[in-house]
């Protein structure tokens, strides 16, 4: 009996392996299909959303920076699923994430010349 469960886990891996690997041999559904015999693999990633203990291992800014980057326009928007469950889309903070990643300094902004610094009198 085990060999069969295994046998037929097996199968449905293999399966779900060549749809991911061949997405073009049947048209993707459209992401607002609620019929789960029409959801692709590349819907459910693309509704996925992550809390902020997950968005904090993502994106190592704080809080504060996080909520001003989203007020300037300049991050993914959060959404609420209930009134205390804040979420992010998953798959616009991994674009923001690549956008930040080909900028790379020159989308930092200006860096302050460290040389520049008031040396304290004991050191002088």
């Amino acid at each position: 009996m085990l060999h069969r469960v295994r046998e037929d886990a097996r199968l449905r891996l293999n399966e779900f392996a060549k749809e991911i690997a061949a997405p073009a041999a049947r048209p993707p559904a459209p992401v607002t299909s609620t019929d789960p015999e029409r959801i692709t693999p590349a819907d459910i990633f693309r509704r996925r959303t992550v809390r902020r203990p997950e968005l904090r291992k993502l994106v190592p800014l704080s809080d504060t920076t996080i909520y001003e980057l989203e007020q300037k326009g300049a991050f993914p928007k959060r959404f609420y699923l209930t009134p205390r469950c804040v979420v992010w889309p998953l798959a616009e903070v991994l674009e923001w994430i690549d956008a930040r990643r080909q900028e790379g300094r020159e989308g930092c902004g200006a860096h302050p010349d460290y040389r520049q610094r008031a040396v304290p009198e004991s050191r002088r």
